[in-house]
């Protein structure tokens, strides 16, 4: 089974035939919402929305072990989460789709481990390459048989939110050599590795990061949500290839909750 995180902008997948919904209750409290299974081109799959069905929890208002927890728990192939994006890097313009294969974490305060607590013996967990290879292929090999232009690679770097970043915070950003900017990436994608569950994002740009492009000295939050609305169907077209896709389908391990 798949697991897909919908972002701003995909509260709800259009075109899964729904067999149930399901409350679940984590020890680190309740998910966003409800999990919603179904099947897409014959593969089944469950569909978490990151800011709640009304869209209305903050991005470090997100319980994302929570989140990662209730997933696990179905024993998930993979988890695909979808997210949108400043454009940093001067080709990443707004309407792109990026693959990110790695992240920088400027978030504080949020819970971003499972690995916690006096009665538990230290541990570590790789992070050299955050996103799983074979979950990254899978989307980048979806678009290509869409015929959808996808940009495979880029180093996501993820704030606190939820205001946006100033222009000299971007220009701190690039100096650390982001491409795009987003506020949901983390603690999100080290959750998925503590677990076991491999992961990997689907970024689309909503607008050029505050002082680059049009954006030099604002941002209009209307037209980067009219952007994202404009290039929602590509996400799903490849999210139904991804479903259909015999590889993606059938490959990856599934996910051992961590005792």
């Amino acid at each position: 089974m798949l697991a897909i995180i919908g972002g701003s902008s995909l509260n709800e997948l259009p075109h899964v035939k729904i067999t149930r919904r399901q409350v679940v209750r984590t020890p680190y409290g309740e998910p966003s919402c409800g999990l919603t299974f179904g099947d897409i081109n014959g593969l089944d799959v469950v569909f978490l929305a990151r800011h709640g069905y009304a869209h209305t929890l903050q991005p470090h208002e997100i319980n994302y072990r929570a989140n990662i927890w209730a997933l696990a728990e179905q024993k998930v192939s993979r988890i695909i989460s979808v997210g949108s994006v400043g454009g940093i890097r001067k080709d990443l313009k707004p309407g792109t789709l990026v693959v990110p294969d790695q992240l920088i974490d400027y978030t504080y305060g949020r819970a971003n481990t499972f690995f916690e607590g006096s009665l538990q013996p230290v541990r570590h967990v790789d992070f050299t390459d955050p996103y799983t290879p074979d979950a990254r292929s899978c989307i980048l090999l979806a678009a290509r048989r869409q015929g959808i232009p996808v940009v495979d690679g880029g180093t996501y770097a993820c704030t606190q939110g939820p205001r946006l970043e100033t222009a000299a915070e971007i220009r701190r950003l690039e100096g650390d050599g982001a491409d795009m900017v987003g506020m949901t990436g983390m603690p999100e994608a080290v959750l998925a590795r503590e677990l076991g569950v491999p992961y990997a994002t689907i970024c689309l740009v909503g607008n050029y990061a505050a002082g680059k492009g049009e954006n030099k000295h604002h941002i209009d939050i209307g037209a980067a949500t009219q952007i994202l609305d404009d290039h929602m169907q590509q996400v799903l077209s490849i999210l139904g290839a991804i479903c259909a896709d015999e590889f993606c389908a059938l490959s990856g391990s599934a996910a051992a909750v961590a005792e």
